[in-house]
């Protein structure tokens, strides 16, 4: 018999990863500008990294602040109404008085597919999407587990902590785009040091933005699965939440219904909506299947 897991312990467990993959994000950050700031000019790396870190903060603060609405928007959510979607509502409701969190604003997608998303920048500005799929194929506690793992998401700030990792990464990209588009423009005119140095740093210039998003990408599986282990905590009734993701990987892949799902909005629902087969690396979200595993444990 597999040993039970502690969805406190899950959480914990999470949270330190997802930090450590942060961690691993800015130490890179450091290393590729440092690399090639030294094999162009010791002393452009301050500006580079100034340079970098202001560009990539106006380009995701936007973003982060307007994160609700456009999510919202790009769905083509309407508002729910109490008397309408009664079951969404009290799902939410009783999630919000779980968690001890403000009642976020709901909204319903037009879509066969049982799926949820949650956005905005905190509590106070937090936004739950459900699909009319989701309202209406699954029981209440099915419902009041995925409508858990959305306010997880608020309870924990993951908007927040992946608009982080967003800057982050943008830095390290544009850190890569300057130096590579000097190369190009320069034809390699402004090269300083030695060939194997500024060859380390063309190669950690390619590569360093596939990179930091692998990382990134890993670390919003880890977010997923401290959402499971958190909504556990709100509902304590696990089978709620395990009964849900089975329904949603049984489900038939409509490719009428993934038209509606953008995809620079997909990372954030509760399960990928366009279900690729491929798993692993480049997925934004963990296996169901081992969702579901640790959650029967805990």
């Amino acid at each position: 018999m597999a040993e039970r897991l502690s969805f406190h312990e899950q959480i914990q467990k999470n949270k330190i990863k997802s930090f450590l993959l942060i961690v691993v994000i800015f130490a890179f950050f450091i290393a590729v500008g440092f690399l090639i700031s030294m094999a162009v000019d010791p002393g452009y790396f301050f500006v580079i990294m100034i340079f970098a870190t202001i560009f990539s903060l106006i380009y995701t603060v936007f973003g982060y602040y307007k994160s609700a609405e456009i999510a919202i928007a790009s769905v083509k959510a309407r508002k729910a109404t109490k008397a309408g979607d009664g079951k969404f509502w009290n799902a939410a409701e009783n999630m919000s008085i779980a968690s001890g969190l403000p009642m976020p604003r709901l909204y319903v997608m037009d879509s066969k597919e049982i799926n949820a998303f949650a956005s905005g920048r905190d509590p106070s500005h937090a936004v739950i999407c459900a699909t009319t799929g989701a309202i209406e194929k699954l029981d209440k506690q099915e419902l009041e587990g995925v409508i858990g793992h959305e306010m997880s998401h608020i309870a924990n700030y993951d908007i927040r902590f992946m608009t982080l990792t967003a800057v982050l990464v943008g830095m390290i990209s544009i850190i890569a785009q300057i130096f590579l588009r000097n190369l190009w423009f320069s034809n390699g005119q402004d090269r300083k040091g030695n060939a194997w140095l500024f060859f380390a740093a063309m190669i950690a210039a390619i590569l360093a933005p596939i990179v930091a998003q692998l990382v990134s990408l890993a670390i919003s599986r880890r977010r997923e699965y401290g959402a499971d282990a958190t909504a556990v905590k709100f509902t304590r009734y696990p089978p709620g939440l395990s009964r849900a993701l089975r329904k949603i990987k049984s489900e038939h892949v409509d490719s009428a219904e993934m038209k509606k799902y953008p995809k620079a909005v997909a990372p954030l629902f509760i399960s990928d909506p366009f279900k690729k087969k491929v798993q692993g690396l480049f997925s934004t979200h963990p296996p169901i299947d081992e969702r579901i595993r640790k959650l029967e444990r805990m």
